[in-house]
């Protein structure tokens, strides 16, 4: 598939929110409560993405991915950000913010790609993306979450070099805990 990955802007926030919520409630069924993926809102959530934008990002990185038209399938994940490809896929990432470990080290916070764009390419351009600029900011180490039982999503970061570093927690999601288990990848020096 061809593809572009670039910085997300502003008028990418409907898109951005309708590839999110609809990666949550494709990846997380049967992992968290069902009541609480169908409730997920793209309207609640770009209203969300819109005010991270009005404080400003800071050290974070947005990124999405790009591809041709999906013909007249109405996903609604239209962009005016890029290059009139339809957005099919969102990254986002920085530093490190759990307090349990030294700071220095990057984080994935989010990789999310259409549902019906999976196994397509589309997440490993955006996650290549993500450690190439990690990498140009120095950073050494680069770690994410994954929800525990999420094989694709575990399978997917195993393949790109991640391994999980001994780090459990669990959130609440509607009064059921979510376990999650820790992967970190060491990043090359950049050139």
């Amino acid at each position: 598939m061809d593809v572009q990955v670039r910085e997300m802007t502003e008028d990418d926030i409907d898109a951005v929110a309708t590839v999110r919520v609809r990666g949550w409630q494709t990846a997380y069924v049967g992992l968290m409560p069902q009541t609480y993926l169908d409730a997920m809102s793209v309207s609640e959530d770009a209203a969300r993405r819109r005010e991270f934008f009005a404080r400003g990002l800071g050290d974070v990185i947005n990124l999405v991915a790009e591809g041709p038209m999906a013909g007249d399938r109405g996903t609604g994940g239209r962009s005016g950000g890029g290059t009139g490809g339809e957005v099919v896929g969102w990254a986002c990432c920085g530093p490190y913010r759990d307090q349990d470990l030294p700071s220095g080290d990057a984080e994935v916070y989010a990789l999310y790609v259409l549902p019906e764009r999976i196994g397509t390419g589309i997440g490993r351009a955006l996650l290549a993306e993500m450690l190439r600029r990690l990498a140009e900011r120095e950073f050494p180490r680069v770690r994410l979450w994954v929800v525990r039982g999420n094989e694709r999503a575990e399978r997917f970061y195993a393949r790109a070099g991640f391994a999980p570093d001994g780090g459990e927690e669990s959130y609440d999601v509607d009064g059921a805990q979510v376990p999650e288990v820790r992967y970190a990848l060491t990043l090359p020096p950049s050139a």
